[in-house]
């Protein structure tokens, strides 16, 4: 399924089925591959042309029974593909997220996974230029960053975004900060 987040819930994620997202079968292919053999996924030759034709940032989710179980990202392109944005991001999330324990083979079959590729950032002016249901946002004082994704289960205002964003990066409540909003599609 790929999730082009809107506004507001009811229009929600706009919903396309499809009957095997190249996102989703890529970021499993990637950590699948990588926690049985120990090895990097070289690029496969089979991808959508779609991973292969543009950059962006990406986050790689993984959820074990509703549970999150692991989440990397990148905010902006880091490799020459969207595909080895996905490929770097999965194995991260797997086996490099500090807050899990790495993703052993016994796991694989239980995960979930969720792809955002990300749109370009733009700074705003303030939190009345957010929309939690649409963009993601980062919080940044001087090297300090901290990045939340729309449209998140339980997160429902721009504050509790806000406010979550600056904790991870370790910004008290009352500090200034700058702003980003982004776009994402979601493919889960």
């Amino acid at each position: 399924m790929v999730a082009i987040l809107r506004s507001s819930r009811e229009k929600g994620a706009v919903m396309k089925s499809l009957a095997k997202d190249s996102y989703l079968t890529l970021a499993r292919r990637a950590l699948e591959h990588t926690v049985r053999t120990g090895a990097a996924l070289d690029l496969p030759g089979d991808l959508d042309p779609e991973l292969l034709k543009s950059r962006a940032g990406a986050f790689v989710s993984l959820h074990k029974k509703g549970e999150l179980r692991g989440c990397i990202g990148t905010t902006v392109p880091t490799t020459p593909t969207i595909a080895q944005e996905i490929i770097q991001n999965a194995v991260s999330a797997g086996l490099s997220d500090t807050r899990f324990a790495p993703v052993q083979e016994s796991e694989l079959a239980d995960l979930d996974y969720k792809v955002d590729i990300l749109s370009e950032s733009e700074t705003v002016a303030g939190p009345e230029e957010l929309d939690v249901l649409r963009y993601g946002v980062i919080v940044s004082s001087g090297w300090r960053r901290g990045l939340l994704l729309p449209n998140l289960e339980g997160i429902d205002t721009v504050e509790d975004q806000i406010a979550i964003a600056r904790r991870k990066a370790g910004i008290a409540p009352g500090e200034p900060v700058i702003l980003e909003r982004f776009e994402v599609v979601r493919h889960e």
